[in-house]
């Protein structure tokens, strides 16, 4: 093999790796939440305050550490961008982080990760929408399969009852919509600026808005080791650690190939909610599981607005 092509593939390995230790730490981070929302009964603007604005201040510090320091407030100094960063912050990853805290709190950390792993196919309808974008066969097809997929994850099997309440499904869905928009709001300022340091922002004023609704030094819950626990993995491994594995991932390889690892989350999810959370699972469930990632790795790979 010719040594520059071995390197190559090298490369692309180390990306995919990366990409995938990424996406299993958010899995491994859903499964835990379910702890924090359920089982602990943490309140969630607490736990959305205490997230964001530690999380924020540890990829704010790395990012002064490896990055040059000019580019660090380089973001403030243009208006438009600093608004499109609020934006990020509330509609992107405070309200994505509040939608999916109760998917989970009055559902389970399975169905809740898959309903928000169809971001996707909520760019591609907005795309539709917004920018009348033509209707083609892969979004009709991947439309169909996630249906489908939807369908048997919410009723397994039993089409005349539902396996979760109804309000779970829609904080799922919502949680779905609001990470659509977690990954096209910033799109712009990722392209102009560092992504630690455009999430690290982000972060940071999520948490400052957080505390305004529950300011996280006021009635903390009881701490206990297993809650501490719980918080510190959510945010050190599924928010930090994941977030630079997969920043590090794409200097390394391409968009699409990280596409393909995104079907790591929810399987992880579902395999840990199997194995530590004694969820029973049917075969339809994992039938529906199944083509919900199918149904999105087909938009992801053959649909460029999604990406």
């Amino acid at each position: 093999m010719d040594e520059s092509k071995k390197m190559t593939k090298n490369t692309l390995n180390r990306g995919f790796w990366l990409a995938f230790c990424a996406s299993a730490l958010w899995g491994i981070s859903g499964t835990v939440l379910q702890i924090v929302a359920k089982n602990l009964n943490i309140p969630a603007m607490w736990f959305i305050g205490t997230r964001t604005t530690v999380a924020g201040v540890l990829l704010l510090a790395v990012g002064l550490i490896i990055l040059p320091k000019s580019e660090f407030f380089a973001v403030f100094k243009n208006w438009k961008d600093l608004l499109i960063l609020v934006g990020f912050a509330v509609f992107g990853l405070l309200a994505n982080m509040f939608t999916f805290f109760h998917a989970i709190k009055t559902g389970n950390s399975s169905t809740a990760t898959i309903l928000q792993y169809l971001s996707p196919l909520f760019i591609m309808l907005g795309a539709i929408i917004f920018t009348h974008k033509k209707v083609s066969r892969v979004d009709v097809i991947s439309f169909a399969l996630a249906l489908v997929g939807v369908v048997l994850l919410i009723t397994r099997g039993d089409f005349g009852h539902l396996s979760i309440p109804l309000v779970s499904i829609l904080w799922g869905v919502g949680s779905g919509v609001t990470a659509a928009l977690y990954v096209t709001i910033p799109q712009t300022l990722i392209a102009k600026y560092h992504g630690i340091l455009i999430t690290g922002w982000g972060m940071l004023i999520a948490g400052v808005i957080s505390n305004f609704f529950h300011p996280i030094w006021v009635n903390p819950p009881k701490m206990t080791g297993t809650s501490i626990l719980g918080i510190g993995t959510v945010i050190l491994l599924g928010t930090v650690m994941a977030f630079l594995l997969m920043v590090m991932s794409t200097k390394y390889t391409t968009a699409a190939i990280i596409s393909i690892t995104d079907a790591v989350q929810p399987f992880t999810t579902l395999v840990l909610s199997i194995i530590f959370l004694h969820y029973a699972v049917n075969f339809a469930e994992v039938i529906g599981a199944i083509v919900v990632v199918f149904a999105i790795y087909v938009l992801n790979k053959y649909d460029t607005n999604t990406k």
